[in-house]
């Protein structure tokens, strides 16, 4: 096994991707020490980002780093998206444009990323970024996560889960476009990208870029049986769709798994957690 001997830190353990991932790394024989954040005392996700990396700075043996950040950081920029548009990992977030947006999740992100790379640039460090869309997918940890949500609030709607962040009518499905992912394939381009010498700079880690219609219609073709938006939430002409880049992520060694693929396990995960009873 190519960890065999070698320890690693995995920061965030107990959370949706960092769970896959250190189960990843266990299985190819690395020694794993996890951290997680305090529940009563979480800073805010830069600066304890930067403590990491300085604590990093304090250790020669320590060369690199990857860190998780987000599609966030990487399509709001005000390009107009639009079918012949192709997103890929030039593309940066304005933080301008996202704070006057009051885009404010796509505005951290992007601030903590830029932090980040200024940061390990200044202390040479390298680090790579993995910027993955909405993550789905088998969950690892008892509890929700925001991204599941998206999946769940398509068969269940706001009515039985009001607080989640996706709120939508049970009986319509909103006109957007996501872009999605499988958590399995965004923890494998962690190790692929850790193990891999050469891998540098950022990996755009989006699968599908796919309307949440069509994700009624795999829903509604492989599950007939459960509860699913009958319409849009509105009369617009649905959200155009575009494409992310995938030729880096498949120079790492990515092979995505199909969209309903991870639409299918997402349920089951989601029956067998309790978080949808059918």
């Amino acid at each position: 096994m190519s960890g065999e001997g070698k320890v690693v830190s995995v920061t965030g353990a107990s959370r949706y991707i960092a769970s896959w991932l250190v189960k990843f790394l266990l299985q190819r024989g690395y020694t794993v020490k996890a951290s997680v954040r305090d529940p009563k005392l979480i800073a805010p996700a830069l600066k304890g980002t930067l403590n990491i990396l300085k604590s990093c700075t304090k250790v020669p043996s320590i060369k690199g780093v990857v860190i998780t950040s987000s599609m966030a950081a990487v399509a709001f920029n005000g390009k107009p998206l639009a079918p012949d548009v192709i997103i890929d990992e030039t593309w940066f977030s304005d933080p301008d444009i996202c704070e006057k947006s009051k885009l404010r999740y796509m505005l951290s992100k992007t601030l903590a990323e830029e932090a980040t790379w200024k940061f390990t640039k200044e202390n040479g460090i390298d680090m790579v970024a993995i910027n993955p869309g909405l993550v789905i997918g088998p969950l690892l940890q008892p509890t929700l996560n925001t991204s599941t949500e998206s999946i769940l609030n398509l068969v269940n709607g706001a009515e039985k889960y009001p607080n989640t962040t996706f709120r939508w009518l049970a009986e319509k499905y909103p006109n957007t476009t996501f872009r999605w992912v499988d958590a399995r394939d965004v923890s494998n381009a962690h190790v692929y990208a850790f193990e891999n010498h050469s891998a540098s700079g950022r990996y755009c880690l989006v699968g599908a870029v796919a309307r949440s219609s069509e994700a009624v219609e795999i829903l509604r073709k492989l599950f007939p049986e459960l509860n699913h938006p009958k319409e849009c939430q509105d009369d617009k002409p649905f959200v155009p769709k575009y494409e992310v880049s995938k030729e880096k992520a498949k120079v790492l060694g990515i092979d995505f798994i199909p969209l309903d693929v991870s639409v299918v396990d997402t349920i089951e995960s989601l029956k067998e957690k309790g978080f949808l009873n059918v």
